[in-house]
């Protein structure tokens, strides 16, 4: 089954420069008759390319603002990073108020989640079943990283779900124990910084089945939720959160946060891709000791900094900072919500992770030895530029596609130039020959 993505690329605004095929991680990018084209098979919905598209012919696939008509009853599960969108909120009351008037009938924080992720992993480290360092799914592109360049690090992926995918499942048991109500007829909606998200929704890892039902891009609902602001003020009842989160979990919206709340010592915070790929690399290579957890984030700041935010990442981070202070710091060994579900299989993945291979030529291991030797030849004739002008992000990766049968040698304008010299030269010796004649 093809591997399916929330980041698509419209075709009527690429104006087929290569600025997202150098920005990928993964070289899933290729420039082909003028458009960009995403190679499914490479694609982790980083969003990398939609940051840096100037064009903005990268979009992402969310779920529409009125889209609340699927389920009788709808739980919104906000973005730790959704509190730090909006200036001067002390606390989060207007906020809530907003998002019950919006139209949904529960809300659930995912920093709650992260607080009940933070003491399972501090329960499991004293276990003795930890293969260290742990690396934190809590950004859904870390394990689709891992498990596509760095297959050797799958067995230190976190036993645990997102805290997302936590909040929206221990939502779900709530709501239902509470109301009286049957799962199916509750569905549960994120507010997400990012798209990766969605892909988290419509192909999950680990999991059978996301109970997360849909995703909203925080900037298209920050519009509506500051009007909806501006009237909950005037509003003398508030509707109450039944398990607040507090600090520790408002504060997992920025990188460092989540091992702020585990509460150890021997931990990497690292965002941005690309220092989480040198980061694993290091890792991998066995340079890295004595480090229990590894936090990262393919976003910089953490979801403070992702691509679907409304706000300046850096302004986002001072009010996260703030906000998160002014709330109590909940012992999350002794809170007994968080301690209902630390132990519980309802927060743990339940398939294993499974290698992705992106190098795969053929299914016949002859087959792919002779594409891997033409493939070599190929690149070694190449100017070795990684200009990205042919429309592939390196030149290996044009040497690879040219095997492939998606790319012609003359493709690199180096080779073409050269070949254009020569066919003019001899049509210059030609004339020349004509004419003696």
């Amino acid at each position: 089954m093809l591997y399916k993505h929330s980041v698509r690329i419209d075709r009527r605004k690429c104006m087929g420069c290569t600025n997202c095929i150098k920005s990928c991680p993964t070289e899933a990018i290729r420039v082909q008759r003028g458009k960009a084209k995403i190679l499914d098979e490479r694609c982790i919905d980083c969003g990398e390319c939609l940051r840096v598209c100037p064009h903005h012919a990268m979009v992402a696939v969310t779920t529409p603002v009125n889209g609340l008509n699927l389920f009788k009853y709808n739980i919104v599960i906000p973005c730790a990073s959704l509190y730090s969108q909006f200036e001067d909120l002390e606390d989060c009351g207007n906020l809530f108020e907003a998002l019950y008037d919006f139209g949904f009938d529960a809300i659930y924080e995912e920093a709650r989640g992260a607080e009940i992720e933070a003491e399972a992993l501090r329960t499991y480290f004293r276990s003795g079943e930890a293969n260290f360092p742990i690396i934190s799914c809590n950004c859904p592109v870390i394990p689709r990283l891992v498990t596509t360049l760095f297959p050797n690090l799958i067995d230190n992926l976190s036993p645990f779900v997102s805290a997302t995918e936590i909040a929206a499942r221990v939502a779900k048991e709530e709501f239902c124990a509470l109301m009286n109500v049957e799962k199916e007829s509750v569905g549960c909606y994120y507010i997400a910084p990012c798209a990766a998200r969605m892909t988290n929704i419509k192909s999950p890892l680990g999991i059978d089945k996301s109970e997360v039902d849909g995703v909203f891009a925080m900037r298209d609902i920050y519009a509506k939720l500051m009007e909806l602001m501006g009237k909950s003020k005037s509003s003398s009842s508030r509707r109450s959160v039944p398990f607040p989160a507090g600090a520790y979990g408002l504060g997992t919206a920025v990188i460092g946060g989540l091992s702020a709340a585990v509460g150890t010592k021997h931990y990497l915070a690292v965002d941005g891709i690309y220092n989480v790929m040198q980061c694993l690399e290091e890792i991998d290579n066995e340079r890295l000791k004595n480090l229990k957890l590894v936090e990262a984030s393919a976003c910089f700041g953490g979801c403070v900094g992702g691509p679907l935010l409304f706000e300046n990442q850096f302004v986002a981070k001072n009010r996260n900072r703030r906000l998160a202070n002014s709330q109590p710091r909940t012992d999350l060994e002794r809170d007994e919500h968080v301690l209902k579900y630390v132990h519980s299989p309802l927060i743990r993945y339940n398939k294993p992770f499974e290698p992705r291979s992106i190098m795969k030529l053929s299914d016949d291991v002859g087959e792919a030895m002779r594409m891997m030797e033409r493939m070599e030849r190929i690149s070694k004739d190449l100017p070795g530029l990684d200009c990205g002008s042919c429309g592939s992000p390196s030149c290996r990766t044009l040497a690879e596609d040219i095997v492939r049968g998606q790319a012609v040698e003359m493709d690199c304008i180096f080779k073409l130039r050269d070949k254009l010299r020569i066919l003019a030269q001899e049509m210059a010796d030609l004339a020349s020959a004509e004419k003696r004649g």
